[in-house]
């Protein structure tokens, strides 16, 4: 009996141990967070593809799979998937399990959840936090932001920026000029003289804090070593001061630089003994993925590898002193490979008939619109759906030709046949016209509207949700999406990120990279003070 009880007060101890481990509000998963444990690591590049998730990168390979090969299925590997380090990250905001691009970096750069739309600030929007970037400055690093949006967008402002809004665009701005960063590339500003148009202008604040500012293709190439800090911006941007989509170059329209030729000269300009820490993003997979546009994703994925495939030279050179580490902010638009129309088959290489961006085509539907003052045939624009997205409008007889080529193994036959438009498809075609070929203004509004179309043109929506439908992929949303997103690392110290975690965890892996006190406060006073508090 006696060993009976001395058994029973046993366990019990056992039990309330097994309690404190797991429930304790004291013991924290960052506990037995994996982190670096060696001499800081001299060059890190970081690439943040906006909007990434997992689908859109494997849909990018089955696309390169298809059109390279057929038949059977398969897929060719972006050089991001083949390193040998894979881990992933929860999303989550502060205030809602979808986050966006602020939320998501103050999180990533500065470990700390907030709000949806705010920037390196707690959620009461009084404490500011410093990122991880302004850190690798004061320990001297060289540092370089380049993003295929604008340098003042949420994603490169979360590595300078400290605002209660990302929209706060001529705020983050001035961020930028006091930040001391050495190279800043891509995109231009939304905002240069402020909200009104009416503040003291950017550029000539840029210039007054010392740094260059370079806009032609020319002057961006033949940038030296030694010539200070530098911005420079793509000559060709969009109306949101961002770079063109890279599918666009299909359609030769002038697009400037890539993302590849912002990080090459980056690399060129801020190697040296200290070091750097570099952010590269891919901003415009999230916009493509936003209006649903598995063409335009692609390509500006493509886009992406490429600017990886620099540092992956300068990794190879550099193999003992380098990391790589490849991930996303959040997942975008909700796309499915697999689709109900089309049962167990994809056909992603039929998307190889898309030449132009969705905004491009948009414009497009804008000029015809204006040109017939809104009273254009729908059969006198097919033509246009057909040289941009490769739908027809077919008749029995050349469907019947077609049928007959592919039969004997034609494959632009079999191609043309599969993108035929249906019945069904010319209806919905016909109905997204006809809202098209009104102003903007004089558009219902209402739910099914928003769920057709999103707040895009209509006929553009439904010519790319057709495409996609015949892809056999579809969307879910126009919307960000809540679920993990991957993280990929090749180089030293890059095991730390195989695994599951949170995205605010990557804050505290890089700390550790960089040879800082993944723990230590980082707040900063909303007085101005910069001075870092131990927590311990």
């Amino acid at each position: 009996m006696r060993f009976d009880r001395v058994l029973s007060k046993i366990l019990l101890v056992f039990f309330l141990i097994l309690t404190l481990l797991f429930f304790s509000p004291n013991i924290t998963a960052t506990s037995s967070l994996s982190l670096y444990k060696g001499q800081p690591i001299k060059y890190i590049f970081l690439f943040i593809g906006d909007g990434m998730g997992l689908n859109s990168i494997y849909l990018t390979e089955m696309y390169l799979g298809s059109v390279s090969k057929l038949n059977p299925p398969s897929v060719e590997k972006l050089s991001f998937t083949k390193f040998p380090n894979l881990g992933y990250m929860s999303t989550f905001a502060a205030d809602s399990y979808i986050t966006d691009s602020a939320s998501a970096i103050t999180a990533m750069l500065a470990g700390k959840k907030t709000n949806d739309g705010v920037i390196n600030m707690d959620s009461e929007k009084k404490t500011k936090y410093k990122s991880i970037f302004e850190m690798a400055k004061e320990l001297g690093r060289k540092i370089g932001v380049i993003t295929s949006v604008s340098i003042d967008h949420a994603t490169p402002a979360g590595c300078y920026a400290h605002q209660p809004s990302r929209n706060n665009y001529y705020e983050i701005a001035l961020e930028l000029t006091d930040s001391g960063f050495d190279f800043f590339g891509g995109g231009g500003f939304i905002q240069p003289n402020g909200k009104d148009g009416k503040s003291r202008s950017i550029y000539e604040i840029l210039k007054e804090k010392g740094y260059k500012v370079v806009s032609k293709e020319e002057d961006i190439l033949n940038l030296k070593p030694g010539e200070g800090k530098i911005v420079a911006i793509n000559p060709v941007l969009d109306s949101s001061k961002a770079l063109p989509f890279a599918i666009n170059r299909l359609n030769n329209m002038k697009v400037g630089l890539s993302l590849a030729d912002f990080v090459r000269k980056a690399i060129e300009l801020l190697e040296g003994p200290n070091g750097f820490v570099i952010m590269v993003e891919g901003g415009k997979i999230d916009w493509a993925a936003h209006a649903n546009d598995a063409g335009a994703l692609i390509y500006d994925i493509l886009d992406f590898d490429s600017a990886i495939r620099e540092a992956i030279n300068f990794y190879k050179k550099h193999p003992t002193e380098t990391l790589i580490i490849v991930t996303a902010d959040h997942g975008t638009g909700g796309l499915s490979i697999g689709y109900a129309g089309t049962r167990y088959m994809t056909y992603p290489w039929l998307l190889s008939r898309q030449r132009i961006s969705y905004d491009e085509f948009s414009k497009i539907v804008a000029e015809y619109r204006e040109k017939t003052q809104g009273k254009g045939s729908f059969e006198d624009f097919v033509p246009l759906i057909t040289q941009y997205y490769g739908l027809e409008l077919l008749d029995e007889d050349t469907i019947k030709k077609l049928e007959g080529e592919a039969k004997k193994g034609d494959s632009n036959s079999e191609v043309r046949l599969k993108l035929a438009l249906t019945k069904d498809e010319l209806e919905e075609l016909k109905e997204a016209f006809q809202l098209s070929m009104l102003q903007p203004k004089e558009r219902p509004s209402n739910q099914r509207i928003y769920l057709l179309y999103g707040g895009y043109e209509p006929l553009t929506i439904a010519v790319t949700r057709i495409l996609n439908r015949k892809a056999g992929i579809g969307w879910t949303t126009y919307s960000h999406t809540g679920e993990p997103v991957p993280i990929y690392a090749i180089g030293k110290g890059a095991h730390i990120f195989n695994g599951y975690f949170d995205n605010t965890d990557l804050y505290r892996k890089i700390c550790s990279l960089l040879g800082l006190d993944p723990y230590k406060d980082n707040r900063i006073s909303i007085l101005g003070s910069k001075e870092l508090v131990s927590v311990r």
